[in-house]
């Protein structure tokens, strides 16, 4: 999997961890991964990260994934999940309302739904209805969806893209898988991944329906209790591990820009920053 930089125009591979990959493509490991996202082991998992003896594990991930920690609050970590909640010291965040933005720092990919209201992501087929429940996406043909991957060096704080009021909520409990790519050519990783969904009654882009969806030894999806909200406002955040939000917007409500769409259509993701444009409303 390729990502391109919008600021840089630089490409880079994504280099899957050894672990991943033996989990993913060797016999043995897809055993192990079976014992590995039952839920207990997660919730074990998630106990040890946000216990003390993880903080081992902050200074090689912020080499591994050459994190700058100058765009980050500067305190002492109680546990590895501290470390991963991390909060931006600031958040350049673009308050056009015009202007529709990323939810979250990330690596971005857009699909335009088809007449059938499914998508391919990576290989792997998706019906609309695979993601939420049925109904909700009625509506959205000829829409897009926007895949936003999260990865461990990200910022895993996400917010409101406008103002609105919040709708229909919905959770759908499923098993925690990796987000990363080479986990989408064995499994439906949208489909049996937990996730929460939130129908999002905006200003300016209609209804948008947004989808966290947790990844392997995540240990919760949390998101703020509101029933209005502001641009810019944090809507929730994500525990340990890789995640991704998807967002389901109608059609003719906004125009993709032109890079991003580009980049997708050559099947590779862009890195964009939380509040960055990556389009606009159509008038």
């Amino acid at each position: 999997m390729q990502i391109v930089d919008r600021k840089t125009k630089k490409e880079s591979t994504i280099n899957y961890p050894k672990s991943v990959n033996f989990l993913y493509n060797c016999f043995f490991g897809r055993i192990i991964l079976k014992l590995l996202i039952h839920r207990f082991t997660a919730n074990l998992v998630a106990k040890y990260m946000s216990s003390s003896m993880s903080k081992k594990r902050i200074i090689k991930t912020i080499v591994d994934n050459n994190i700058d920690m100058s765009l980050f609050e500067d305190k002492e970590f109680s546990s590895y999940n501290d470390f991963f909640l991390r909060r931006k010291k600031n958040l350049d965040f673009d308050m056009n309302d015009k202007h529709f933005v990323s939810p979250a720092d990330s690596k971005l990919m857009v699909y335009k739904l088809n007449k059938d209201t499914s998508f391919d992501i990576k290989g792997s087929y998706y019906t609309m209805n695979d993601i939420v429940d049925e109904g909700i996406l009625s509506g959205y043909e000829n829409g897009y969806a926007l895949i936003f991957r999260l990865e461990v060096s990200d910022y895993h704080h996400y917010h409101f893209i406008d103002d609105g009021t919040i709708g229909k909520k919905g959770f759908i409990k499923g098993c925690l898988h990796t987000v990363l790519p080479v986990a989408l050519k064995r499994y439906r990783v949208f489909h049996t991944n937990s996730r929460e969904y939130t129908i999002l009654h905006t200003k300016n882009f209609d209804d948008v329906v947004q989808v966290e969806v947790g990844a392997l030894n995540v240990g919760k999806i949390v998101n703020e209790k509101v029933k209005k909200f502001k641009r810019g406002e944090e809507k929730g955040h994500f525990e340990f591990g890789g995640s991704t939000i998807i967002l389901f917007v109608k059609n003719n409500v906004i125009t993709i820009d032109n890079d991003i769409l580009l980049y997708s259509t050559l099947g590779k993701e862009t890195k964009v920053s939380c509040g960055e444009k990556i389009g606009i409303k159509v008038d």
